[in-house]
């Protein structure tokens, strides 16, 4: 892997992991749902006008179709749309932290159901990696995190997980950008829906909900997917999934810096066991030399 390479994955991961600490400001200022639809509808139609430019086609194979209906729905509106309402309670840095378990889960629902093949390391990677989760959940239960939030990220995670299971190995067929941007119109109309029904749309205007907001639509919504695709084609969906093991050390660290959220030496140890496992989890799907 090349210097090129490791920095465009350490800027994704850098980029994703951002996302949870402004997704925290707009909660603060705004109807989680109704701030998620209209991110995805403005990042959707800047996609697919990218993509016109580009030449790429409407027309999508009926695989290519279940991938923007699956991914729509189960990371734009289950995912993401839990994880903002979830943040209405619990921090920032507890998010990153949970939604970090989800490459564990892909790996552990594919060894369980599926009979992927996962080699010595790879086992010892998941059990290390939900170790250091239960060791921060452990903590911030005794310190009287909501759970109510917790479950939420939780279900959200795996619901994204069993997503990434069904739709593996679907390729784009060069349509990459058409793709992303129907999956976020796709994931703009459930959230709509859920939030027509559930939601007051009253929004406390402030200089950091925009900031927040246009950081959301910008940066993870369409740099990071663009990079993590750029990033793809070029190592490959192995390697590059490896860099998800920083994750949750970027998450709690932005959080830290740009929230205040307290981070306490506990916390420091189960990022790093919960690094360890991702990375012991992503080793162990390459290819043994």
């Amino acid at each position: 892997m090349d210097f090129r390479s490791i920095g465009m994955g350490v800027l994704f991961s850098l980029m994703w992991s951002s996302a949870f600490a402004t997704a925290r400001v707009i909660v603060a200022h705004a109807p989680p749902l109704y701030a998620l639809t209209l991110r995805f509808l403005l990042s959707g139609l800047i996609a697919i006008a990218l993509a016109r430019i580009m030449g790429q086609s409407w027309r999508l194979s009926p695989a290519q179709w279940r991938v923007v209906v699956v991914f729509g729905i189960c990371q734009n509106a289950l995912y993401l749309g839990l994880n903002f309402i979830g943040m209405q309670w619990i921090e920032a840095s507890l998010a990153v932290i949970i939604a970090s378990m989800m490459p564990l889960m892909v790996a552990g629902l594919g060894w369980a159901f599926h009979g992927e093949k996962l080699r010595l390391i790879g086992i010892l990677g998941l059990i290390v990696g939900f170790a250091g989760v239960a060791l921060i959940m452990g903590s911030r239960l005794t310190g009287g995190v909501d759970l109510t939030g917790v479950i939420l990220c939780v279900i959200g995670a795996m619901g994204l997980a069993v997503a990434t299971l069904l739709v593996r190995g679907v390729s784009s067929g060069g349509n990459l950008l058409m793709v992303v941007g129907l999956q976020m119109l796709v994931g703009s109309a459930t959230l709509a829906v859920v939030a027509v029904a559930m939601e007051t749309p009253v929004v406390l205007w402030d200089w950091r909900l925009v900031a927040a907001f246009f950081y959301q639509l910008l940066i993870p919504g369409l740099a990071a997917t663009l990079l993590w695709f750029a990033l793809v084609g070029r190592i490959g969906a192995v390697r590059a999934s490896t860099f998800h093991f920083l994750n949750p050390f970027f998450g709690v660290a932005i959080a830290a810096v740009l929230l205040g959220e307290k981070v306490q030496a506990l916390d420091f140890v189960g990022v790093a066991i919960i690094m360890a496992g991702i990375l012991a989890v992503q080793m162990s799907k390459a290819a043994p030399r």
